[in-house]
């Protein structure tokens, strides 16, 4: 988690606890973690806003405004997020953080990093930035948000592919992608049944049932393109300027090649539950760049179930976010059945 005691050293206000993750960061560590890459003298620090794993910190120097990253989930992914970084960059109109820099030696914090550039614009997840919009602007941002997705994936490849960390580059499904994506959807169900009782046997049996029948939809031909994962609100930045416009993404270490309407499916999870004016804005901006296809609310349906999974089973391993008595499908269903993904205009 992000939030952690902000405990500074008197006359050192730098030195502090800034996630609970990351521990306590001192001035000289974080100057020499600047200086490894000839970014200048540390002027300001501070936690970055949001984020549910706090291993970002903002840094202001003498030459700029950096992102540090540390402590990686996995071996690997740093060089996952550049990788997916440097293809938004080069072969898009959107941008990513780049340069994206790596040291991998933990001498400095006791764990390899990264620093990047801070993009510019307000961080969407910060709460003021949600407290002061009104709703004509959550309109504009989910119109934003829906534009930028289709930008962010004018980069195609020729199949579906999985980050390789030992080549640095893709590497094709080892399956063709409807057999690959069903079968993430079937770990993922174990993985709730043995979490723990939550997840029943009719639980099972509803979210099979979802799968089989969305799983035809799956096979509709498309372009490969970068699937985020997890494209929401907090892992962009925006500005205002007559109107909302997404600057940049981020966090891109669960990205893939594959079919990109999946990433519609967490925010219309979130705009879903906002207001339809909201869900249709976002959808129909992305559809008036990618037109979506044959299948769409079959594979939307099974998609917001796949999301809602990842979701489902980390809360229940971790005993966060869920009520003790409610199943997977009394909390999934409703996200599985909005109205509005199979409205006829799409």
């Amino acid at each position: 988690m992000s939030d952690a005691p902000h405990t500074t050293t008197p006359h050192d206000p730098l030195t502090r606890a800034y996630s609970q993750r990351l521990g306590v960061l001192t001035t000289a560590q974080l100057q020499s973690a600047l200086a490894r890459f000839d970014l200048g003298e540390l002027i300001d620090a501070r936690p970055a806003p949001g984020g549910l794993f706090g291993q970002n910190v903002l840094l202001s120097s003498t030459k700029g405004s950096y992102v540090l990253r540390g402590a990686a989930h996995y071996d690997g992914q740093f060089e996952k997020e550049r990788y997916f970084s440097r293809v938004v960059h080069e072969r898009t109109g959107a941008e990513a953080p780049w340069p994206f820099l790596i040291e991998r030696s933990p001498e400095i914090f006791g764990w390899s990093y990264a620093l990047m550039p801070l993009l510019p614009g307000e961080h969407l997840s910060d709460g003021e930035v949600q407290k002061a919009l009104t709703v004509d602007d959550s309109i504009g941002v989910a119109r934003a948000m829906g534009a930028h997705l289709a930008l962010l994936q004018s980069a195609t490849w020729d199949a579906p592919a999985e980050y390789d960390h030992a080549a640095d580059d893709l590497r094709p499904l080892n399956a063709p992608y409807d057999d690959w994506f069903v079968a993430r959807m079937r770990k993922w169900l174990a993985d709730a049944v043995a979490a723990n009782d939550a997840t029943t046997p009719a639980d099972v049996d509803w979210a099979a049932s979802i799968i089989e029948h969305g799983r035809s939809a799956l096979a509709v031909p498309f372009a490969p393109t970068l699937v985020h994962t997890d494209y929401s609100e907090g892992n962009v930045v925006a500005e205002r300027n007559g109107g909302w416009r997404v600057t940049g993404v981020f966090d891109l270490g669960d990205a893939y090649a594959g079919d990109g309407e999946y990433d519609l499916a967490r925010l219309s999870c979130w705009y879903g539950r906002k207001g339809p004016a909201i869900l249709r804005a976002f959808i129909d901006a992305y559809a008036a760049a990618r037109p979506l296809r044959d299948g769409f609310a079959e594979r939307m349906a099974l998609y917001v179930l796949a999301d809602r999974l990842i979701f489902w089973v980390y809360g229940q391993r971790n005993k966060i976010w869920f009520k003790d008595g409610v199943t997977l499908r009394e909390w999934a269903a409703p996200f599985v059945q909005i109205d509005l993904l199979r409205a006829p205009s799409f």
